[in-house]
């Protein structure tokens, strides 16, 4: 089963979330499957009519003979999915923790310092750490305590879950109409990256947007890979009948390469799209939420020699002392591009380029920059969703985001975290496609642990010993091909 495959390779990216990820506030916030969007606009929260019915809470998915069996020997799914979603110690349960994690004692100090009561029933936490904005009000039934349930991605179960359980109209068929009555076509990696970069990276729905007021309370930043995190939250496998009930096509997986660079464009564009709304803005300040932290966040010294605290970014024509936005999904995109779609390339480097000179100007000319961006970055996510990856693609992203001509670009920690994640993501796709053994891959896995060494404390970042490891990392897997 590819799916078992997949998991069985991503020990890694965990392991790293582990080690960085401030606990345990934040599995919460960063693997609630709930980068990368639809285009511009950002959704509001799925009403009842638009979900063409109600909620019925996690329980509705819990018998027996449905997800909440003990053993995985079900068909045609394995049917323990509920017990997968409650796991305690893995990364496959943070969004049954979401809401309980509300009641520790760092979310009262973060509460406390935004003034904001009780952080379990405060509006500004439940929009992500429980089904709260997904249900998005009308009739219907959940418990807070379940946290970020099954219909909080799956789509409000009212009116589709009978036809869900007792249908016998034959694959893809039953699947459609399903559809048709509100579940979410989360095999589409568009629609399942809109709906995750609301909690994992925000949206304009209150309680969807970690701002840079609620991160100096005290919450942890927010990091986000479509389909690595994707992989750490999943609860199915994709056997054999997998891509019949779901396209029509027997033995169809989802492509993971897609995933990846679909999550890229859907996260930038979510970026740019708050950007230039009244998000972009906080009092008389920037919402300093868009910028790269560590450009401001740094000590400070005053003595004769100055000491440079920074690195020089070739990738960013602003003058010296500007906080530079926070570009990592930019950086991969633009690796992404001259790969996948050569003809927006040029136009997208172009754009990208004259955003990060208008950010030195002033506010109007950042915005109109940034919707010229959004739109080339519109233009490469449909690119990217209508092409089925597949033969050497993955071995040419990997050699692209690895290369001399954008490793240089990795100057700042949250690009670097973005670009190991991507490397990370891309090899487990060879792996589950068959083109690269576990075996193989393992041998590699020393360089891509190093590389997550060089990022696991921000403040303890070594660019040089990253860029280094990320490339001997390609170089190996190059030899696989």
């Amino acid at each position: 089963m590819v799916g078992k495959a997949v998991q069985s390779e991503n020990w890694s990216g965990w392991q790293f979330w582990r080690r960085i990820a401030p606990r345990p506030l934040a599995l919460a916030a960063l693997v609630s499957a709930a980068l990368l969007l639809f285009s511009l606009a950002s959704p509001p929260a799925r009403s009842q009519a638009e979900s063409k019915g109600p909620f019925l809470g996690v329980a509705s998915c819990a018998g027996s003979t449905c997800h909440g069996r003990m053993e995985g020997d079900g068909t045609p799914v394995r049917q323990d999915e509920l017990m997968k979603w409650q796991e305690p110690s893995t990364p496959g349960g943070a969004h049954s923790r979401a809401f309980a994690v509300l009641s520790n004692s760092r979310s009262d100090f973060i509460a406390k310092n935004l003034g904001i009561g009780d952080p379990a029933s405060a509006k500004m936490c439940l929009g992500c750490h429980s089904s709260e904005a997904a249900a998005g009000g009308g009739s219907f039934r959940y418990q807070k305590d379940d946290g970020v349930g099954c219909e909080s991605c799956h789509g409000a179960a009212g009116g589709w879950i009978a036809n869900h359980y007792t249908g016998t109209q034959p694959p893809p068929e039953k699947h459609q109409i399903n559809l048709a009555n509100g579940l979410v076509k989360l095999e589409d990696p568009r629609v399942r990256a809109a709906l995750c970069v609301n909690c994992h990276f925000g949206s304009a729905t209150d309680g969807q947007f970690v701002t840079h007021q609620i991160m100096a309370a005290g919450h942890p930043r927010i990091a986000f890979e479509l389909d690595l995190f994707s992989t750490m939250q999943q609860h199915h496998a994709e056997d054999a009948d997998y891509g019949d009930r779901r396209w029509g096509m027997p033995g169809r997986t989802t492509d993971h390469v897609q995933m990846w660079a679909v999550g890229q464009t859907t996260a930038l564009n979510r970026s740019l799209t708050l950007y230039q709304s009244k998000r972009g803005t906080q009092g008389i300040f920037p919402e300093f939420y868009f910028f790269d932290c560590h450009s401001c966040h740094r000590r400070i010294f005053d003595q004769a020699k100055p000491v440079k605290t920074g690195l020089d970014n070739p990738g960013r024509d602003i003058p010296e002392g500007f906080p530079p936005y926070n570009d990592e999904n930019m950086i991969l995109l633009s690796a992404a591009a001259k790969v996948a779609s050569p003809a927006l390339a040029a136009q997208y480097d172009k754009r990208v380029d004259a955003f990060h000179r208008a950010m030195a100007g002033d506010r109007a000319g950042a915005v109109a920059a940034a919707g010229q961006l959004a739109q080339s970055v519109s233009a490469l996510e449909a690119a990217f969703a209508d092409t089925r990856f597949g033969g050497t693609s993955a071995f040419t992203l990997i050699d692209a985001i690895a290369g001399t001509a954008i490793s240089p670009r990795y100057t700042d920690y949250e690009g670097s975290v973005q670009a190991v994640m991507g490397v990370d993501t891309l090899l487990n796709a060879l792996v589950s496609s068959g083109q690269v053994t576990v075996g193989g891959a393992a041998g590699i896995r020393a360089d891509i642990d190093r590389a997550y060494d060089a990022v696991k404390e921000p403040n303890a970042f070594r660019p040089a010993d990253f860029q280094a490891a990320l490339g001997r990392a390609a170089r190996a897997i190059r030899t696989l091909q």
